[in-house]
């Protein structure tokens, strides 16, 4: 099922103004049911204006009404055309939002150090060098860029986010079992070479000692 394009405010506009389940919208807008629990109890850092889903042709009343009526029920989108895919460029933020593109990194770079530049940029739809400029602090709008969740500000899904940081815990921790093996590998060599460079002093000494003259 696709997915709002603006899951966090879609929902925000499905919690205000209908009775659907929690549970309902979070399917619906690809989020947890958690999260959207949170915006119910206004508990999430970043206020968002609704998105009204009807009326940006992505549901029908009418399905509103039925699920409304059933909390078994699931939401389903107006189908339209397909989306096109995504290619490997940076991802579109509507203009909007790309204000917020600055407090999402450094909220990135504080509570997931373990992303690299290039996961972020791609994430967020941003530049390394932008990240740079965060990251020690030359950028030139620092003491204006306060850390905010990008899934708050609409910037990336919870799921794209949960995705790319176990990528990156996996990529972690084979860098350090092959940095492990690496050093026992070291270890072993250099024990290797000790037992090589003493051997060939015991084979000299021992070919030294038979050829000294026979004591008269």
């Amino acid at each position: 099922m696709s997915q709002p394009l603006m899951p966090f405010a879609t929902a925000v506009w499905l919690v205000e103004n209908t009775s659907l389940t929690f549970q309902q919208i979070a399917d619906f807008c690809g989020l947890h049911q958690l999260e959207v629990q949170a915006i119910a109890d206004d508990t999430v850092q970043t206020k968002m204006v609704g998105i009204d889903p009807v009326r940006a042709g992505q549901l029908t009343m009418t399905e509103v009404e039925r699920c409304q009526k059933d909390p078994a029920a699931r939401l389903i989108p107006v189908s339209g055309p397909e989306q096109a895919k995504r290619t490997k460029g940076p991802r579109y933020t509507p203009v909007s939002r790309r204000q917020d593109k600055p407090d999402a990194i450094a909220w990135l770079l504080r509570y997931h150090p373990e992303l690299k530049d290039s996961q972020i940029a791609k994430l967020i739809g941003t530049t390394k060098h932008t990240i740079t400029g965060i990251r020690d602090k030359s950028h030139w709008n620092i003491q204006a860029i306060k850390p905010q969740d990008p899934v708050a500000l609409g910037l990336c899904s919870q799921r794209e986010l949960d995705a790319l940081v176990s990528q990156a815990n996996k990529d972690r921790a084979a860098a350090n079992d092959a940095a492990i093996v690496d050093r026992e590998t070291a270890v072993l060599e250099e024990e290797l070479r000790k037992l090589r460079a003493a051997t060939r002093r015991a084979e000299a000494e021992a070919a030294a000692s038979t050829d000294l003259p026979p004591e008269e």
